[in-house]
């Protein structure tokens, strides 16, 4: 943490108004950015994706319900550990407070994984989460959106995401996208966001922002983060969010969970 000059409280003031009028012009920007977000051209969805939900099998369109916009948060899920992205466990434990909120305003929000659904739900219950999480195993909808990547292009060394070409390192990354459905029942897709460009929706981050040491993040960005229920569990987390346990003081296996 760096040495912080000690000052009287009116120059504390004089310094404290030239950062708010830095804030308000970034509010302002943030407005300008959203009305570009807003003014993107749309796709129109020309695929019948479908997808395994606790009612049954259902379209992308019927997970809009009787809303008109759908959010889906792309969650990255381990298959090599058979476990949740810590990243990704971090900002859907922000998602049940907004969705107290979201259906009011024509949103539904959903979460969609390329895992089973049994295997997605005994997770979900374990971490506690009530938001709608469904499969989306055995269709395109993960590679179409670029958050999972098939064997062949793993192969190749390189991979599209966030809208550039990058070196593949693991078969699934996260993402945000956006969907709107109109009268007729045509779904078009309108935005996707991937890496820092989802950070503004985890309040945690938010709040740390404002704290004395900010982020206080030394070794990277979320070294200090773990999942919820694993705070005080012997482990480390490995450089794509996987969840690795500490071995047993005898040397066997360690536990799963938590």
């Amino acid at each position: 943490m760096q040495a912080h000059k000690i000052v009287t409280r009116n120059e504390w003031l004089q310094a404290r108004k030239a950062l708010l009028a830095r804030e308000k012009e970034m509010t302002r920007q943030r407005d300008r950015l959203n009305e570009e977000r807003h003014a993107l051209p749309w796709v129109e969805v020309d695929k019948t994706y479908a997808f395994e939900t606790t009612a049954g099998r259902r379209t992308l369109a019927e997970l809009f319900g009787d809303r008109s916009q759908l959010i889906v948060y792309h969650f990255m899920w381990r298959h090599d550990l058979d476990d949740g992205c810590i990243g990704c466990s971090f900002l859907a434990d922000h998602i049940d407070g907004a969705n107290l909120h979201l259906p009011h305003n024509d949103v539904s929000l959903v979460v969609v994984s390329r895992a089973p659904l049994a295997v997605l739900q005994a997770y979900r219950k374990r971490m506690g989460w009530r938001f709608e999480w469904v499969s989306s195993a055995g269709s395109d909808f993960n590679f179409d959106y670029h958050v999972s990547f098939t064997k062949d292009a793993l192969a190749t060394g390189k991979v599209t995401y966030n809208y550039a070409t990058i070196d593949a390192s693991i078969d699934e990354l996260s993402g945000i996208s956006t969907f709107f459905k109109d009268d007729n029942g045509d779904i078009f897709h309108t935005y996707s966001s991937y890496g820092r460009g989802n950070e503004e929706v985890l309040g945690a981050y938010m709040w740390l922002d404002l704290a004395p040491k900010g982020r206080n993040e030394n070794q990277g960005m979320m070294d200090w983060v773990r999942h919820h229920d694993r705070y005080d569990a012997a482990g480390t987390p490995d450089k794509a969010g996987g969840w690795r346990p500490a071995a047993k003081a005898d040397g066997s296996k360690p536990d799963c969970c938590p």
